[in-house]
């Protein structure tokens, strides 16, 4: 005989917050990053990856990771070619000035930044 599960409970927000995500709209953040950029990334890592955790954190983060160079998760020395971030923002006008203050972008990793509209479908 299977036990029964209990049954979980959510505060509103919660709610809602589930609600939402069945369709989930942001925008997408895709940047080129230049020849040769490892050690200014490297440099320039926390800063960018704490407000990364920022969006996490406030639950608008959907995604966000680096493009290796090379064919492999941890590419050394062939460093990174750039990133793409997928998170919610208010409209396009957000998502762009939060993407102009990056720090890859303040630190001269990025070669160009492209913002757009991003309509999650699948899972």
């Amino acid at each position: 005989v299977e036990k029964a599960r209990p049954t979980p409970h959510f505060r509103k927000e919660q709610v809602e917050r589930l609600i939402q995500l069945g369709r989930e709209r942001g925008d997408d953040v895709i940047a080129q990053a230049i020849e040769n950029s490892l050690s200014k990334r490297m440099g320039a890592r926390p800063s960018h990856v704490e407000r990364l955790n920022e969006l996490k954190d406030e639950g608008r983060l959907i995604l966000a990771g680096p493009h290796p160079s090379i064919d492999v998760s941890e590419p050394g020395e062939a460093g990174f070619s750039g990133s793409l971030i997928v998170a919610e923002f208010d409209d396009l006008q957000q998502a762009r000035q939060w993407a102009d203050a990056d720090p890859y972008v303040t630190a001269g990793v990025y070669s160009s930044v492209v913002v757009k509209p991003f309509n999650k479908v699948l899972p």
